[in-house]
């Protein structure tokens, strides 16, 4: 199995494609309304961490295949979790298996001053056995953190420089 982790910017928001290929065993929860479910990273799951270049505080989006989503801000690494509230929700489409494509997350940038940010994207992919396995586009050293300023690996620059 293996996972892509795709991002754009337009108009604003941000667009940021989840595609697992030979995926025949892949776990995917059932489809449920859209809207803010927590624990969504107990079973497949993608991720998206924003960081503002030079701050300490940081965001965690959380995309399901059900389409149900969760965000929340954190005052530092692992700490001050709190839901972070949004003006406009994140859209999640589900994708077809077939072509290896699980979601699209459309995240409106709004929320956020227009500064440089850095951005971290990950996965916990669960198979039908119950195996998991967690992707990033960076790792730290040891076991997976997502959290962890490492798996910040992206930036995405200012708007002015855009």
């Amino acid at each position: 199995m293996s996972v892509e982790l795709n991002y754009s910017e337009r108009d604003g928001d941000l667009l940021i494609n989840f595609l697992v290929s030979g995926a025949e065993h892949l776990n995917l929860p059932e489809w449920a309304s859209p809207g803010r479910c927590d624990r969504l990273w107990e079973t497949t799951c993608f991720e998206l961490f924003i960081q503002m270049e030079d701050f300490e505080p940081y965001y965690e989006f959380n995309f399901s295949p059900s389409t149900q989503w969760a965000a929340y801000r954190f005052d530092r690494y692992r700490e001050g979790m709190r839901d972070l509230h949004l003006g406009v929700e994140p859209h999640i489409e589900r994708g077809n298996l077939a072509f290896g494509h699980v979601i699209e997350a459309d995240i409106d940038l709004a929320p956020f001053p227009d500064a440089t940010l850095r951005l971290g994207l990950s996965a916990v992919i669960e198979e039908t056995d119950g195996t998991k396995s967690y992707w990033a586009l960076a790792h730290p050293a040891g076991k997976p953190d997502f959290h962890h300023k490492d798996c910040f690996a992206l930036t995405l620059p200012a708007p002015e420089a855009r």
